[in-house]
């Protein structure tokens, strides 16, 4: 029994009652779900620093929101089932005041360096004791507000979820406001305090929320139209079903994030992008009337997942529209397809946060597949087209078309299957024409499946398994010529391709080259000589013209710094006599470069290079000051840039390890990014001129590349004859734009400026 005096039973709410409660309500939910969702980018981008940027951060943290998401549910769920309305009142202010106490946001300073392995369970345990109080007490609170509001009597109780799209829709706003206007024009340290004052104001709305419930008609609990209604309870098949349709886009968020970033950058922009549609997803299947119906979306679905093959088949890196746009796009109509099955099985207000702690299961095991268990059980990115086939058992029940015909399906896909799959395991004309033709190949079975779909409406197996098959054509016959050999680890998928003949070895992360060795003549002969520097090493390069100023220019052996291994190829640029140190995050690419199977570079040029292991900004700044001739920044997974070797203070950092007339050189090539114009900012914040060389060698069939290289010294005579060379411009600092810091960055600007100059 209620401790406080209660209205009548009979009592209704006044209209302008029911005002107030429908707009404190949506209020407090709103700016919870603001804070939630902002807290995402703002706290990785806080992490990115301790873990050299990788994509894999961003996939981590997704897992570690999940989890917290599930157990806040599961705390609201536990805490309604109390029949007295102050108890779940009076507790989870508590929980908010002391995780208020915890504010501002920061990183615990007493957990220590990432270790040499197990970045991803260090990493979790750094989320949990650095916000993982405010983050559980803001999990709870969208299924506890809207039990809340069950109870006050409120005429619209009795289907409370269109409070979950009012969730939804400050989730979405706080994610695209972080990269469009709090990232660009905010630093960290005042992101911070605008969180920590929303926090305050969220604690305020949640009190006035529990008021209000307190206030409200003693038995409006046990309303016809809310507690009481006859609605049977959610069968074990059903939880399972939503728990699957809740896991399928929840970890398709993860893969595709990761897709479409690592050929980016690591950055909140990009991330921010697919986890904002989403929620928009949700948003849209829980209006009442929803702008996009779900029958539209389930024809749309089978269209969506033959267009992820064509894409994967195609690849389309190069084209950022592609990558990001169509990607992104397929994904939003399969994610809709499945949230809005999650919306029509919807149960009754009774059984709201048993919904929903199912929902949140879903979304954390589909997180764990993709961003835990995947990267550590496959060698290439396979949860991605392991979800999209999954993507097709997601539609509901079909009574078959035709179902004479279709009933020799199964038989005709086998066929099918042994006719595309045996020409894999022969040489010949065959064989070449498959793997010349693998978009049409694999395309046309996605696009049967879809045919079939919107023709047949044959069953979800047979889609997956057409699906499946056009899949399992992607991988055997691979877009790259030659044998392929992959590595994975938290930092990516490496990929080491021998081309046809076996001339050349290459590295690529992504689909962006990192470094090449020749192991063949033209004539096919073996290379026996010393290995030369290729790609975008080689002596003509940016970066071979600056060792070789800075070497005439001390006419001495130098004492070089570089950051990234890669293929190892800078290990040939050294001369007898120098001291060459490298500096790199990824053990498996050391070990990877190390085989002279893979490249020879290490074995035949520095045998005993032993690099330091682990993030450059934090083992590098342990170097004793003014002790190197030469710093080379060439750390880049792909296209994704690990921003916090690009900031002023990193570049202090490297100016403090500079000999008196030492040079920093970073390779700042990019295809999406302008990151020029970011080093010559950083440098001239420190006191350093810059000059820039971008000059196309016209040689890429050599595997001789261009590149985009700046070097920053304190005097013109520290760079040598660089300085009145014609392939290098002394460039001052644009004042228009800000300077990147560990507090402050601007990818979207770096990604306009690119667009702009139509590079």
């Amino acid at each position: 029994m209620d401790s406080i005096v209660q209205p009548a039973a009979t009592e209704q709410p006044s209209a302008s009652r029911n005002r107030l409660l429908l707009t404190v309500y949506t209020a407090a939910i709103f700016v919870s779900a603001l804070l939630l969702f902002s807290v995402q980018p703002l706290f990785t981008k806080m992490v990115l620093p301790r873990l050299g940027g990788s994509p894999a951060v961003w996939s981590v943290a997704m897992v570690f929101f999940q989890s917290l998401l599930l157990a806040g549910y599961a705390y609201a769920h536990l805490l309604m089932q109390a029949r007295n309305r102050i108890i779940p009142v009076a507790v989870h202010l508590v929980l908010l005041i002391a995780a208020f106490a915890t504010l501002p946001l920061g990183i615990a300073s007493d957990y220590g360096e990432p270790p040499a392995s197990g970045y991803a369970v260090w990493l979790l345990g750094l989320f949990v004791v650095s916000i993982g109080l405010p983050f559980f007490a803001l999990a709870a609170n969208n299924p506890l507000l809207q039990a809340w509001f069950v109870r006050t009597g409120h005429p619209a109780g009795h289907d409370p979820y269109f409070l979950y799209a009012s969730s939804n829709i400050g989730s979405f706003l706080a994610l695209l406001s972080y990269p469009f206007l709090l990232e660009p024009i905010f630093t960290l340290h005042t992101q911070n305090r605008l969180w920590t004052g929303g926090y305050g104001l969220l604690l305020l709305l949640i009190a006035a929320c529990g008021v209000l419930l307190l206030r409200s008609p003693k038995l409006a609990v046990v309303d016809a139209r809310t507690e009481e209604i006859n609605a049977p309870a959610p069968g074990l098949v059903m939880r399972l079903r939503w728990i699957f349709l809740a896991a399928v886009p929840s970890g398709l968020l993860i893969a595709v994030t990761a897709h479409i970033s690592t050929d980016v950058a690591a950055a909140p922009l990009l991330w921010v992008l697919p986890l904002s549609l989403y929620l928009l997803t949700w948003v849209v299947v829980f209006q009442s009337r929803p702008l996009l119906p779900h029958t539209w979306m389930l024809m749309l679905q089978p269209v969506a997942i033959a267009g992820v093959v064509v894409l994967l088949a195609f690849g389309g890196e190069q084209n950022l529209l592609l990558t990001l746009g169509g990607h992104q796009l397929c994904f939003f109509v399969i994610a809709m397809a499945c949230h809005g099955e999650l919306a029509r099985t919807r149960p009754a207000a009774k059984y709201l946060t048993g919904f929903y702690v199912a929902l949140s299961f879903g979304g954390m095991v589909g997180g764990l597949f993709a961003g835990l268990v995947a990267p550590f059980t496959f060698s290439w990115i396979a949860e991605y087209p392991i979800l999209i086939a999954f993507a097709a058992l997601c539609r509901p029940p079909t009574n078959e078309r035709l179902a004479g015909i279709v009933k020799w399906y199964w038989l005709a896909l086998a066929a099918l299957a042994v006719a595309l799959v045996a020409p894999s395991y022969t040489t010949g004309n065959l064989s070449t024409w498959f793997e010349d033709h693998r978009v049409w190949v694999a395309g046309s079975v996605g696009v049967l499946a879809a045919l079939l779909t919107l023709a047949l409406n044959v069953s979800r197996w047979k889609i997956f398994a057409t699906v499946a098959l056009a899949l399992a054509l992607i991988r055997i016959y691979p877009a790259d010529e030659g044998r392929v050999t992959t590595v994975r680890s938290f930092f990516g998928v490496h990929k080491i391709v021998e081309t046809p003949g076996g001339y050349f070895h290459v590295l690529m992360h992504g689909t962006t080259i990192h470094g090449a060795e020749r192991f063949r003549n033209n004539d096919g002969t073996p290379v026996t000589r010393r290995p030369e520097p290729i790609t975008y090493y080689h002596k003509d390069g940016g970066i071979g013209q600056a060792v070789s100023a800075i070497r005439e220019r001390k006419g001495a052996p130098l004492k070089v710094a570089a950051i990234g291994v890669g293929s190892g190829t800078l290990a040939c640029a050294a001369e007898p006599g120098e001291d060459w140190k490298f500096f790199e995050i990824d053990q498996s690419m050391v070990d990877a470069a190390r085989d002279p199977k893979n490249f020879r570079y290490i074995s035949s040029c520095l045998p005993d290079l032993k690099p330091v292991i682990g993030d450059a900004r934090l083992t590098f700044a342990k170097e004793a000051d003014g002790a190197y001739d030469l710093i080379i920044v060439d750390a880049y997974s792909s296209d994704a840039i690990p921003i916090h070797l690009a900031t002023e203070e990193a570049m202090k950092i490297y100016k403090d390890k500079l000999a008196p007339h030492g040079a920093v050189v970073m390779h700042v090539s990019n295809r999406h990014l302008d990151l020029e114009t970011v080093v010559v900012g950083i440098a001239d914040a420190n006191d350093l001129k810059s000059w820039v060389f971008n000059e196309d060698s016209g040689r890429d069939a050599d595997y001789i590349f261009s590149t985009d290289v700046v070097i920053s010294a304190r005097e013109d005579a520290d760079i040598g004859r660089l300085a009145a060379s014609k392939s290098w411009e002394q460039t001052e600092a644009d004042d228009r734009v800000r300077v990147w810091t560990d507090d402050y960055s601007n990818i979207l600007g770096a990604l306009y400026r690119r667009l702009r100059d139509g590079e």
